[in-house]
Parts: C-alpha cells; sequence; structure tokens
C-alpha cells in the first residue's frame, strides 16, 4: 500500500489504457456540445495520445455554420405554416439531410485526424427530434459511416440503440460505450448488449459533479463518484466482465485522475477545464464568463425540457428568456407527438400591457441558446477555473491551449496546477487556490 506521500506523486504518465490495438494516454475530452468540444479540440487530443470527442448535438446547424450547407433553413421553410401554433406534430427532420450533417462532421474530422489517439463522437438519446428511433438511427449511422473510432452512447438508457445499427458493417468494428450513472443502468444497458453479443468496448461512469444534464434527481448530493466507481468496478469483476472503466465528473486535477487508476480505472474522462482552451467552441466573450465563475454562481436546474437536471452558471443568458420556440429550424427536444415542455411553458406565460412575452420561467428553449451559446452548462469545479490561469492588466483572463491542460493532467502530482507562461510577463496576476 502506497504512503500518502507516494500516493500524491503518482501521475496519470504511469499509465495507459489498452483499447484493441491501441495504447492511449488514459485521458478522455468529453463531447461538449453544440461543437464546444470541436474538431480542432478533439484533434489535440488525438495528437496527443489520448482521446478527444466531438458532440452530434444539433448536428444540422453544426454542419450549416461550419461547412456551407443549409439543412436548418430547408427545415424551417418546408415547415413554416406551424411558425405561430404550438402544435408541432408534422415537424420532422429529413433523415436524409440529417445522415449528411453528421457524414460531413464525422468525415471532416477524422480526414484531418493525425497522432497515435483515437477520436469519438457522443451520441445522445434524449436528442429525440419528433422521431427518437428513426433520428438516432441516421446519426449513428453517419458516425459509423464517416470512419469515426468510438460512438459513446449518453443522455438515455440507450435499450435500443445497438439494434438500431446491428446491420452496419462496423457494428463490431467501431468502439462503443454507454455512459452511466449507477449499476442499474449498465445492467440494464449490458442485458440488451447480451441479447446482441455485442458487448460494450468501454462505459463512462459520470457522477453527481458532472457538466451539463445530470444522470440523477434532486437528490444528487447523496452520490458520489468514487463510490459510485467502486461498486461498477466490483460488478464487472463479479460477472468476470473485463470492460474498461472510465470515471467522470469533477476530476479537476491529474492526481484526481491518478486515484482512479489506482482503483482500476482504464482512463478519465475530463472536459471543464477544456471550456477555456483556444480550441473549444465557446465564443471568446463566453470563455470569460467561464473564467470567472464563482462557487456560488453554480446551480443544478429543472429549467431544461429534457426533464434530467441541468448543472448551469447562474448568469446564463438563457435564463429568464421569452425567445419564442425555434421547432420549425431545430426541434430537437420535440417528442414523437411533436411536445417540448418548453412549448408548454410558452403558452402558458402571460404577456404585458403591450402584448409582449413576459420572461418564461421554468424551462429554457435548449435548442436556440445552445445554438447562441447562452446556456452556460458545467461541471462543478467550474468556480476553480480561475485558479488554471493568469487574469491579465485588463481584467481579463489568458486562454490556455488545450495541450496545456492535457499535459498538466497527464503529468501533474500533488494536486497541483501548472499555470501557463504569462502573456503579459510584467502585468499578469496569477491566480492559485
Amino acid at each position: 500500500m502506497m504512503n500518502p506521500r507516494t500516493l500524491l506523486e503518482d501521475k496519470v504518465d504511469n499509465y495507459r489504457w489498452r483499447l484493441g490495438q491501441l495504447e492511449l494516454v488514459p485521458i478522455v475530452i468529453g463531447g461538449m456540445g453544440v461543437d464546444i468540444s470541436t474538431t480542432e479540440l478533439a484533434l489535440a487530443a488525438c495528437r496527443l495520445g489520448g482521446v478527444g470527442h466531438i458532440s452530434d448535438a444539433m448536428v444540422q446547424h453544426v454542419s450549416d455554420r461550419k461547412y456551407d450547407t443549409h439543412f436548418t433553413k430547408a427545415k424551417s421553410e418546408k415547415h413554416r405554416a406551424t411558425r405561430d401554433q404550438i402544435d408541432k406534430t408534422t415537424v420532422k427532420f429529413d433523415l436524409g439531410h440529417l445522415h449528411q450533417a453528421q457524414l460531413n462532421h464525422v468525415r471532416h474530422t477524422m480526414d484531418r485526424k493525425r497522432g497515435p489517439g483515437a477520436v469519438f463522437i457522443n451520441v445522445m438519446e434524449k436528442l429525440t427530434m419528433g422521431a427518437p428511433g428513426d433520428t438516432l438511427r441516421a446519426r449513428l449511422v453517419g458516425a459509423m459511416d464517416g470512419g469515426i473510432d468510438g460512438i459513446t452512447l449518453s443522455a438515455g438508457l440507450h435499450i435500443s440503440s445497438l439494434k438500431l445499427i446491428e446491420d452496419h458493417p462496423r457494428f463490431r468494428d467501431v468502439k462503443i460505450g454507454p455512459i452511466v450513472s449507477s449499476v442499474r443502468a449498465l445492467k440494464i444497458f449490458l442485458k440488451s448488449a447480451t441479447r446482441l453479443n455485442r458487448m460494450p468496448d468501454y462505459v463512462v461512469v459520470e457522477g453527481p459533479l458532472a457538466g451539463g444534464h445530470l444522470g440523477f434527481g434532486e437528490d444528487w448530493r447523496n452520490y458520489d463518484l468514487h463510490t459510485i466507481v467502486t461498486e461498477v468496478l466490483a460488478f464487472l469483476r463479479e460477472e468476470n466482465l473485463a470492460i474498461p472503466v472510465l470515471p467522470a465528473g469533477g476530476i479537476f486535477t491529474g492526481t484526481d485522475a491518478a486515484a482512479f487508476l489506482r482503483m482500476g480505472a482504464a482512463g478519465v474522462q475530463v472536459a471543464t477545464r477544456f471550456t477555456i482552451t483556444e480550441e473549444c467552441g465557446l465564443p471568446a466573450r463566453v470563455k470569460q464568463d467561464y473564467a470567472r465563475a464563482r462557487e456560488e454562481d453554480l446551480v443544478v436546474s429543472g429549467v431544461s425540457p429534457t426533464g434530467y437536471p441541468i448543472r448551469l452558471l447562474s448568469y446564463s443568458p438563457a435564463l429568464g428568456s421569452n425567445i419564442k420556440p425555434q421547432c420549425e429550424a431545430f426541434g430537437y427536444l420535440l417528442d414523437r407527438e411533436g411536445h417540448c415542455s418548453y412549448l408548454d411553458a410558452y403558452d402558458a406565460t402571460p404577456v404585458d400591457a403591450k402584448g409582449h412575452k413576459l420572461p418564461v420561467q421554468g424551462k429554457v428553449c435548449l435548442c436556440y441558446h445552445f445554438s447562441k451559446f447562452n446556456c452556460y452548462t458545467c461541471g462543478h469545479y467550474a468556480y476553480r477555473l480561475k485558479d488554471t490561469t493568469h487574469r491579465l492588466a485588463d481584467g481579463r483572463y489568458q486562454i490556455l491551449p488545450a495541450a496545456h491542460v492535457f499535459r498538466d493532467y497527464q503529468f501533474s502530482t500533488s494536486h497541483r496546477v501548472a499555470l501557463p507562461a504569462p502573456l503579459e510577463a510584467p502585468t499578469a496576476v496569477a491566480v492559485n487556490s
């Protein structure tokens, strides 16, 4: 057993994750959407020997913005008759457009791939998109057709997801892993995997301190990642299942990560610290909003129409908005009956004396606000971001190269966070914990 000093000096670089023919640095950058985990961020991780994710959240919008397509406009024009109606039953995606958008994003990324690592895509089941099975299959097939190395199945139990793609030629070639928050959720997924004789290649175990949507209820404070990972590892040993485990949520330092690797985890998934990197897709102003966060600014709220609690910064512009539902252009959260809880909240919100809609309480239009980077989802330790960089003379925070953050996870010890070389050495103010 290691003594306390030795434990603190342990580092991620002492470990490797063997995934098929790959020997990876056991650091995975999570798939933050909408295009927050960009191609550039994923490729940076890949070049350094780890795994980077892109996200397929609102992929038609991403394709239009990055690859000069017009899928969102075409969908909006096709369904313009329902713009002033609450009933969105007829609002559907063109599956061919959806597949092509996914193919564009994945192929563009994989064509630029270099280095010894891998590139995965995060695919969310809760993007129901008016036809849950059909649209999910189009996205999964598009990712595999584009040559993605791995698919991380998130935001849902994915009971039927494997069945949707069992006829694809890459079904047993592409790496597939679910995100779960409990042994119970893992067992449910494994039942469907066993029926198809297609066990997952890895499993991400996400705790209650993760960013964005949480796989917990209002009692999320009663759970902790260490306990959940311990239970998952024990279950897999009991079942004689050699499935690599990747803890996620609240892993802020390399020392945090090394502790899970000593437990028997194959790697760790991290994301929050990469929100203030150069390669991250957040606009420059939003990166500064993240960097200035204080602990009291973090909230876990029920404003998401998905039904999941969501962690975000309290000064997110999305909160208290009164934006008209954008289902014709977007509609990523519509169920098969054309329903979304934001539609109900918007419809129930009164107008003022001038006929203007008052702020909508209780729900936000995630589609619109994610497209505008107005919903500041984040991990629990976002308030520590300022401790990882310098505050410049003009009050802004220095933005970091992704390679700096990756290597800090890989080589740091004793919970130290390596600050970057300051851009303005004479006047920069180092902010440390």
